[in-house]
């Protein structure tokens, strides 16, 4: 269970577009959308690979119930998750609940949903979110990121 370091940190904004401009601008990061991962959660989100963030903003009317709302209305913009890729994401993740920490979601993509939705770039995508925000202000996600 080696921990490779960060893969990216999820920020919450209130306006996606604006945000991306930002850090295009600033970082010269480039973005991908990917709406897909938060259309149930009612967040719009894009993804810089490059720069090593995902921003994460309210869908149009869905301001006051989406899944970054209460962050947003308690803190306003910040860091809202902290990816850490490891090469062994089931131990790590036995660990930390191990050490007490509660799984709060947890996603494993086909390499048919990498291909169609993370633009091929992996050959593993696996993810599990903690609830660690009340400990560190901000959730931590285990996952097991692979390119090819």
């Amino acid at each position: 269970m080696n921990l490779r370091g960060i893969n990216r940190v999820i920020v919450a904004v209130r306006d996606l577009e604006k945000s991306k401009n930002y850090y295009s601008e600033l970082l010269g990061a480039s973005f991908h959308d990917a709406n897909w991962t938060g259309e149930n959660y009612g967040i719009n989100v894009a993804i810089s690979w490059d720069a090593g963030i995902e921003l994460c903003a309210p869908m149009k009317g869905r301001e006051s119930d989406s899944a970054v709302s209460p962050f947003l209305d308690a803190r306003g913009e910040g860091v809202l998750n902290v990816v850490f890729n490891y090469d062994d994401a089931a131990t790590a993740l036995d660990k930390a609940v191990s050490n007490g920490a509660q799984c709060l979601h947890s996603l494993d993509y086909t390499q048919e949903e990498i291909d169609a939705h993370l633009d091929a770039l992996f050959s593993k995508y696996e993810e599990h979110v903690l609830g660690t925000s009340a400990e560190l202000g901000f959730s931590v996600t285990i996952a097991e990121i692979t390119e090819k």
